[in-house]
């Protein structure tokens, strides 16, 4: 799921907006580079159809109970709450949980360490693992614009391949809403049938890349966000 540009639809009434969390998954020693998870969107999908994305999905209620081993570091949890949407309930807990549940439920891929997972987490439950969100990192967020079938406010969070559970290439226990998953290097995922957002995502992965070089990935001062939830689209750093 990612949230940006897609065809108008006139006939149909303006679409709530829906909190919602991604997750790029970044392997830096991947043999073709460096590189990110991604995955097809089924051709007959109301939202976003046959296009390549990330992992994620919209924020279920059982989210903001779901119990995680480990928070959020501070300032992660300070920018996700940070520039409220009206009508919206959503905490930084309720958002990493999506995100790691969605990233389990989509590729099978688990981040956590031995532990309890939380109710109806059948894929963390099978592997003995409790969610870890620490190592996530908030990267950007987009507001789908107004007009469109589906509408979300999401959140995209970064997280290092290195701090996945088993074998990275394992998609075996993945559902079936994501086709085609595979490991993407930087500069062939532009090829790929992208919503424009998610080409915006991948420049700024990059560019994050190419600021830290070989140390590890880090949240950065501000976060880039497209807020479109009204008529007229503005731009801005929450920082």
């Amino acid at each position: 799921m990612a949230a940006g540009s897609t065809p108008e639809n006139p006939n149909s009434a303006d679409q709530p907006i829906r909190d919602a969390a991604t997750v790029i998954v970044l392997d830096r020693n991947a043999q073709g580079g460096p590189s990110v998870l991604m995955g097809q969107r089924g051709a007959s999908a109301a939202f976003m159809p046959s296009k390549y994305v990330f992992p994620g999905g919209a924020v279920d209620a059982a989210d903001a109970q779901a119990r995680l081993d480990g928070d959020l570091p501070p300032r992660t949890s300070s920018l996700l709450a940070a520039e409220p949407r009206e009508g919206s309930q959503v905490t930084p807990q309720a958002l990493a949980a999506a995100g790691l549940r969605e990233l389990a439920e989509e590729t099978g891929l688990l981040t956590g360490r031995p532990g309890s997972a939380p109710e109806g987490w059948d894929h963390y439950a099978g592997a003995g693992l409790a969610p870890d969100p620490s190592a996530l990192i908030y990267l950007f967020r987009a507001i789908t614009p107004p007009g469109r079938t589906r509408r979300f406010d999401a959140r995209f969070l970064l997280l290092d391949a290195e701090r996945l559970h088993g074998d990275r290439n394992d998609f075996s226990a993945a559902c079936d809403e994501l086709s085609h998953l595979h490991w993407v290097p930087l500069p062939q995922a532009r090829a790929l049938d992208l919503p424009f957002i998610t080409e915006v995502v991948l420049a700024e992965v990059a560019a994050l890349l190419a600021m830290v070089g070989n140390r590890p990935l880090a949240l950065q001062p501000t976060v880039p966000f497209f807020d479109n939830r009204r008529m007229s689209p503005r731009f801005l750093r929450i920082g």
